[in-house]
């Protein structure tokens, strides 16, 4: 059963807000390849926002090159931001990622990263809408 969310929306409302790959991603679950999203080598300063709401999810100071292949963050914005759900999915144990305002697929959270959280939100580049900010 899905949670109640604050943004809740049918799949065909989704499908005209959303790209192909967007959808896909974000309300299917899918990933995109690695080391193909626009903001895995983003260096730039701002807020990543939900690509779907626009929910602030992560500033671009938390975010580190993991070598992973795509964007990773070592905390969200703000605790309330994301939601996690155990992902057994793909024969392997995981913890799924995402944006706590509509449900969307982001990623996943592993606990292979670097301090202060230890933590990698490993994130889809497609899940994402970047704010850059004024220097």
């Amino acid at each position: 059963m899905s949670k109640k969310r604050e943004i809740e929306k049918t799949d065909a409302e989704w499908r005209t807000e959303l790209t192909p790959e967007q959808y896909r991603i974000m309300r299917e679950k899918g990933t995109e390849r690695a080391f193909t999203g626009v903001y895995v080598d983003n260096h730039d300063k701002g807020i990543y926002r939900c690509a779907a709401c626009r929910e602030p999810l992560f500033d671009a100071d938390t975010k580190y090159d993991s070598g992973s292949g795509w964007p990773s963050f070592f905390k969200p914005l703000a605790p309330s931001a994301v939601d996690t759900e155990d992902d057994t999915s793909h024969g392997m144990r995981r913890t799924e990622v995402m944006c706590k305002k509509c449900g969307a697929h982001l990623g996943h959270v592993f606990n292979d990263g670097p301090n202060p959280t230890g933590l990698r939100y490993c994130v889809n580049s497609a899940s994402l809408a970047f704010e850059k900010k004024d220097k």
